[in-house]
C-alpha cells in the first residue's frame, strides 16, 4: 500500500498559490482552518494584484463568472476565471483559487479550495481544504461535526488530536471523490487517490490509491 500522508507538504503543490506563505507554515493542514478568516482579512487589507472588490469584504480575480442568484457572505476571496453557478452559497471565510467550479446548490463555509478544484453539484464543503485539481462528484458531503460534538481526531497509524470541534476533510492534489460519498469529520485523503461513489470514508486514505470500501483499498500502481 502507498504512503499514508497527513503533512501539508506531502498533500499540496503550493508553488502557484497565493496561500503559499500561510499554508507552508502549517505542519498539518487542519491547523490553517481557524486562521482562514484572518488570512482573508490580511489579504483584503494588502490587496492582490489583478483582484478587485466585488462588494465589501469580497475580493475577486479577473474573469470570474458569478450567476445572479449566488450568495456570497463576506469575507471571501475568489480566484481568477472561477465559475460560481446558480444557487451556490458561500457562507463566509471562503478562499477559492483560480479556474475552479463551485456548482449549483453547493454550500461552502470556512474552507480553502486551491487551483482547478471542481465541486459542480449539490455538495457541502465545511471546514475543509481541497487540493489542486480535486473533484467532488454530485452530492459529496464533507461532514464537519461529530454527533457527539467531541473534538476531532485524525485516525491513522498515529492518531492526531486536532483540538477542533469542526473539521471536515483534507483532500490532496488530484483527489477524485465519487458521487454521493460522505467524508466523515477528520478525513484526510492523499493526492492522486480515487474514491468510489457511495463511499463512507473516515481516517487517512493513502495517496495514489483507489478506495472501493474501507476494507478494499488498492494501490493504483497495481492496476
Amino acid at each position: 500500500m502507498n504512503k499514508l500522508v497527513v503533512k501539508t507538504k506531502d498533500l499540496f503543490d503550493l508553488s502557484e498559490s497565493m496561500l503559499k506563505d500561510y499554508l507552508s507554515k502549517a505542519k498539518y493542514p487542519w491547523e490553517i482552518l481557524p486562521e482562514i478568516k484572518q488570512i482573508i482579512l490580511e489579504l483584503l487589507e494588502k490587496g492582490i494584484p489583478g483582484y478587485h472588490l466585488l462588494k465589501e469584504g469580497v475580493l475577486v480575480g479577473e474573469g470570474v463568472s458569478i450567476a445572479p442568484n449566488v450568495t456570497i457572505v463576506p469575507p471571501a476571496i475568489i480566484g481568477a476565471h472561477t465559475e460560481i453557478r446558480h444557487g451556490a452559497y458561500l457562507r463566509g471565510n471562503v478562499i477559492v483559487g483560480d479556474h475552479c467550479v463551485l456548482g449549483n446548490a453547493c454550500e461552502f463555509k470556512n474552507c480553502i479550495l486551491l487551483h482547478h478544484v471542481q465541486v459542480p453539484h449539490f455538495s457541502y464543503v465545511g471546514d475543509s481544504v481541497l487540493g489542486n485539481y480535486a473533484h467532488l462528484g454530485a452530492g459529496v458531503i464533507c461532514s464537519n461535526l461529530k454527533s457527539s460534538k467531541d473534538q476531532i481526531v485524525v485516525r491513522s497509524e498515529t492518531n492526531y488530536e486536532t483540538g477542533l470541534k469542526k473539521f471536515g476533510a483534507i483532500l490532496g492534489d488530484y483527489v477524485d471523490v465519487g458521487c454521493q460519498s460522505v467524508l466523515n469529520p477528520g478525513t484526510v485523503i492523499g493526492s492522486h487517490t480515487q474514491v468510489y461513489p457511495l463511499s463512507m470514508v473516515r481516517g487517512v486514505v493513502a495517496e495514489k490509491s483507489i478506495y472501493k470500501s474501507k476494507d478494499n483499498i488498492v494501490a493504483k500502481e497495481n492496476r
